[in-house]
């Protein structure tokens, strides 16, 4: 039961305690556990960025709304998608595949081209939407897996991808920023930490068949 305690635990945290800042240990388990994140044919079409500048945060802050948790947080994830998913970057794929697995080229060509091939047929658009999806996994992820490291977290979409692009330079990396989560601890006065949880009974959230 601990993970369920952990996940009632956690809130959409909106004041942080802004003495407080995560560890090195901390941050290195985010990296990993959003490297380890499932993603649609394990092609990773996404990419973090951490900012603990505040400075950098502060101007971060003013283009999302000016909400103040991302300028309190220890940190601030910045979740972004590439914006470039070509052969290149499809090859690139199955090359870690063959050098990690050491998987025979007659069993990964076959699956390479079908990838090559669907994609080129999609539109940018489509593209994009699909590695977007990748991002929410990957949020949905490091949520929990805060939660169990007693990390608080905000996930949030209510931001300026535009001016968050042009700041950190997105562009030029071929990325797009989707989704940011400030993370760190909880003010103590933060009201909303004791607030009950709303949910659905399990009964009108679950179909067993």
């Amino acid at each position: 039961m601990e993970i369920i305690e952990q996940l009632q635990w956690r809130y959409a945290t909106k004041k942080f305690d802004e003495n407080k800042q995560l560890s090195a240990q901390h941050i290195h388990q985010i990296k990993e556990a959003f490297n380890l994140t499932a993603t649609s044919f394990g092609l990773q079409p996404i990419k973090l960025v951490i900012i603990s500048d505040k400075v950098l945060q502060k101007e971060l802050m003013v283009n999302a709304m000016n909400q103040g948790q991302v300028l309190q947080a220890s940190h601030v994830l910045v979740f972004c998608i590439e914006t470039k998913i070509d052969t290149a970057f499809i090859e690139a794929y199955f090359k870690r595949v063959k050098a990690i697995r050491n998987t025979p080229d007659a069993i990964l060509n076959p699956f390479k081209q079908f990838l090559i091939e669907d994609f080129y047929k999609k539109s940018q658009e489509d593209i994009e939407t699909w590695a977007v999806k990748q991002a929410y996994l990957a949020m949905g992820n490091l949520l929990t897996v805060c939660a169990l490291n007693k990390i608080d977290a905000c996930p949030m979409e209510g931001f300026e991808n535009d001016k968050y692009d042009a700041i950190l330079d997105l562009k030029s990396k071929d990325l797009k920023s989707v989704l940011i989560m400030p993370i760190g601890y909880r003010a103590e006065d933060d009201m909303f930490a004791d607030f009950k949880k709303v949910r659905k009974p399990l009964s009108d959230a679950i179909i067993e068949i």
